[in-house]
């Protein structure tokens, strides 16, 4: 085998994409593998478990999580959502987009080796072929071997159940947009809405080609993360490195043999700690070598770490050959123990975004009001001159009541005569629960009060005890 330099390792040439090699990858045991699995768990169970939450309601459907689209509400435990909260959700967005470039700026990709959907996903299907075609020289053998009776059951039983996940998959999501016991039980007696058996379908079919057939090609070719991730690495950012003077030495990495099996023989010879087993690649998911270097298809999941270790604890060379580790530490002559440099002023303003996000959508969502009320003048005609020299202006009030409880309200003006407001033969007025009413309001003046009124205010009072009253300013227009 040809030695390789430390200073410039060999780079393999691949094509942009080749369906015929396909990554058949070795499990492989460790910490970043039991956290990887601990998140799969977590995500699994929030994902499918939480749409079967109940969760007592008034006046909807009782279930913790529902996004209903029908009444235009979310429901979010005991949070509800209106149309009107649309800042709450390019809020929410902002705190995501910023979290994630805090985070790829301390640790790379660690949302796509951990908690990317085509990530959980993708290890579950490979999870159940290691299940059922076997471990990886097994499924090898398997793609090899002609077609019998044997590969036939082993495929057909791997990608059925592919497809079973993913058909749940879709029916889970479906679940969280209408009352889930209700839609399960419509959807497998042919009474659901068309929308629910198109979002099912869809859903299986794109969650089976993403993580079951396309897998690394969605992380390489359809993700853009993977393209832009760049502007968001530093020298400083932690990512999966594999230490290259340590492990090619002056002479190159080579596999153990006569005279070279143990690390003092080798560092003797001018060879490195890293014995060319390549185990680091077997367990990558994208099958990329981290030994050539920070490469774009890494997602920065540690499995190539947890193999190395238990190669380097096998043979008596120590840990952390490939580490989660910063590019300027590992050029370093010296390189320190690998740690999070977090005061850096890229990071340190993602995370000041990050904070001040947070703190604006939290106490928006604590001073939210239970009432909402909007006025819109009505503009043709803009005024109107009655027979007896007074003006009128006419509006439109929309009342917003985001309780769960129908509510009463008082509509009064401020800054004008009591009388001066007419909202016709009107008896109450009640609005349903998270409902909008609109009411017709004629607003007249005599000419001398038109002419000094410029702007009054509609107040809207809930009857219920200790409501705070909703005050809107408008214009009157009297030329």
């Amino acid at each position: 085998m040809e030695a390789t330099s430390p200073a410039s390792p060999v780079k393999k040439p691949s094509p942009l994409l080749n369906r015929q090699i396909p990554i058949v990858t070795r499990s492989v045991k460790g910490k970043f593998r039991t956290f990887k699995t601990a998140v799969m768990v977590i995500a699994y169970s929030v994902y499918f478990l939480l749409p079967w939450m109940p969760w007592e309601r008034s006046n909807a459907a009782s279930q913790a999580l529902m996004f209903d689209l029908e009444s235009r509400r979310f429901f979010i435990f005991n949070l509800v959502v209106y149309p009107q909260d649309i800042f709450w959700l390019a809020m929410l967005l902002f705190i995501a987009a910023a979290l994630l470039f805090f985070t790829t700026g301390l640790i790379g990709r660690a949302w796509c080796g951990y908690f990317c959907f085509q990530t959980l996903w993708t290890d579950l299907f490979i999870m159940i072929e290691r299940l059922i075609q076997g471990e990886r020289p097994a499924r090898l053998r398997l793609i090899k071997q002609p077609w019998n009776a044997e590969k036939i059951l082993k495929l057909g039983g791997s990608h059925f159940l592919m497809i079973l996940v993913s058909f749940w998959t879709g029916v889970t999501f479906a679940a969280y947009f209408t009352y889930a016991p209700d839609f399960v039980h419509n959807l497998f007696t042919g009474h659901a809405a068309e929308a629910g058996y198109i979002t099912v379908v869809v859903l299986t079919i794109t969650t089976y080609v993403a993580a079951g057939l396309s897998r690394e090609h969605i992380c390489t070719l359809a993700c853009p993360y993977a393209r832009f991730q760049g502007v968001m690495y530093e020298p400083d950012t932690l990512a999966v490195a594999y230490d290259v003077r340590r492990g090619e030495g002056t002479a190159g990495r080579i596999a153990p043999g006569k005279g070279l099996r143990t690390r003092e023989e080798r560092q003797a010879q001018g060879h490195g700690d890293c014995i060319d087993c390549g185990f680091c690649v077997q367990v990558c998911p994208t099958g990329i070598d981290i030994r050539d270097g920070l490469q774009y298809q890494c997602i920065s999941c540690g499995l190539c770490i947890d193999a190395c270790n238990n190669i380097m604890d096998s043979v008596g060379s120590p840990r952390g050959l490939i580490r989660y580790d910063s590019e300027q530490n590992i050029a370093s002559p010296v390189p320190h123990k690998p740690r999070l440099e977090w005061k850096r002023p890229k990071v340190l303003g993602y995370a000041a975004s990050l904070v001040i996000a947070s703190i604006i959508l939290f106490y928006n969502i604590g001073t939210r009001s239970d009432t909402e009320a909007n006025v819109q003048q009505v503009r043709q005609p803009l005024f109107v001159m009655l027979s007896d020299g007074s003006v009128r202006n006419r509006y439109q009030v929309n009342i917003i009541n985001k309780t769960e409880h129908e509510q009463r309200y008082y509509l009064k003006v401020q800054g004008i005569p009591a009388e001066s407001l007419d909202l016709g033969n009107i008896p109450e007025i009640r609005v349903r629960a998270g409902k909008t009413l609109s009411l017709n309001a004629k607003v007249d003046l005599t000419s001398e009060q038109a002419k000094m009124t410029k702007q009054f205010s509609f107040v809207v009072t809930p009857t219920i005890a200790e409501a705070e009253p909703v005050v809107v300013k408008t214009n009157f227009h009297s030329h």
